[in-house]
């Protein structure tokens, strides 16, 4: 199936289905805000854009001592409130600021509080695998809701039940249809494409993708001997001759991937592309990823990149047009579960 018929299929599909972008009225624009954090304040300018809305103004400050300040420059009583911020790098830093507005926001009289956190820090401490050992993830949710969030929206977080931690609205977003419409634009057909799981972890995630693609799955058993150092095993499927498309929900250190790449390589695949939702890239992630065996790298904009993280290998989607249009369902009060069909103009089509 060409490029063309498969997105005139995927347009039929949601037409039917009723997924348009719904659009917000002026009655609608006046009765809520969003507001930006520091760490998304490139994403929510997007989103606004989708929104055709202005962000509202705010004032957020680091003392000297450390301390962090913010508060509305705009009256919020009496509405639908969304703060746009993932907690990332700094982790602890962008998550106090986070509390701090949420506590500013619902002071303020607002009639709900949706904490907008495409990447959702803290993630990977979801349980006690060892003794004495804290389940972060569970505190952060705690923290949230005592804060004054109503709601919560994030984006393919690293452990699914973390939405159980929550006794608020969790929405649960995924980036796999913005990335599998990358990979049918630019022409990988399931005949000469295979997607792998880096891990058997993550199995769900790659047939998810497969799925989407028509493509098969294959599966890279590997042995950690220690945080952040992977060992690439073996590899269950077939990848010999293929387009090999290695799909995460983020890349920190990109040990694993990389490795995992150079493992497919030398199984006979002719290409091998890295994708992942959250770029969070720790040192030395970008050196590793510039001297990989990868063609190309696809991530998200949930965490936004310093100019010093970007390199020609790297692809970034952006997830605005998402966030834009659950924040308008959930502003008019309609359903979200359109939103997890492949859209026909996901904000990448420039």
């Amino acid at each position: 199936m060409s490029e063309n018929k498969k997105l005139i299929k995927i347009k039929n599909i949601n037409e039917r289905k009723g997924n348009k972008m719904i659009t917000l009225t002026k009655e609608d624009k006046d009765k809520i805000r969003v507001f930006a954090g520091t760490s998304s304040k490139k994403l929510a300018e997007k989103i606004a854009k989708y929104l055709d809305m202005d962000l509202s103004a705010a004032e957020i400050v680091r003392f000297a001592d450390g301390e962090t300040f913010a508060k509305a420059k705009k009256s919020v009583r009496g509405c639908k409130v969304f703060i746009v911020q993932s907690t990332s790098k700094p982790v602890n830093e962008s998550l106090m600021e986070l509390l701090v507005f949420i506590d500013a926001i619902r002071r303020s009289s607002a009639k709900e509080i949706i904490a907008v956190i495409p990447y959702y820090g803290y993630a990977r401490q979801d349980r006690k695998a060892s003794p004495r050992e804290p389940i972060t993830s569970k505190l952060v949710a705690n923290l949230l809701t005592v804060a004054g969030a109503t709601r919560v929206i994030t984006m393919d977080l690293h452990a699914r039940q973390i939405q159980g931690f929550f006794d608020i609205p969790v929405d649960h977003m995924e980036a796999l249809p913005i990335l599998a419409k990358n990979f049918i634009k630019y022409g990988f057909s399931p005949e000469d494409t295979v997607v792998v799981s880096p891990d058997v972890g993550g199995v769900k995630r790659a047939r998810g993708l497969a799925n989407w693609l028509h493509t098969p799955l294959a599966i890279i058993d590997k042995r950690r001997a220690k945080a952040n150092v992977s060992e690439v095993m073996n590899i269950i499927g077939d990848v010999k001759g293929k387009k090999a498309i290695l799909i995460d929900d983020m890349i920190d250190t990109a040990g694993t991937i990389c490795n995992a790449a150079q493992a497919l390589i030398d199984k006979g695949a002719l290409e091998v592309y890295g994708c992942a939702t959250h770029a969070v890239f720790s040192n030395p992630a970008v050196e590793r990823l510039k001297n990989s065996a990868f063609t190309e790298v696809v991530v998200t904009d949930t965490i936004e990149l310093p100019e010093d993280k970007k390199f020609d290998k790297l692809k970034i989607l952006t997830t605005s047009k998402m966030f834009a249009e659950i924040i308008t369902r959930i502003a008019t009060n309609n359903p979200i579960s359109g939103l997890f069909e492949m859209p026909v103009d996901d904000g990448n089509d420039d």
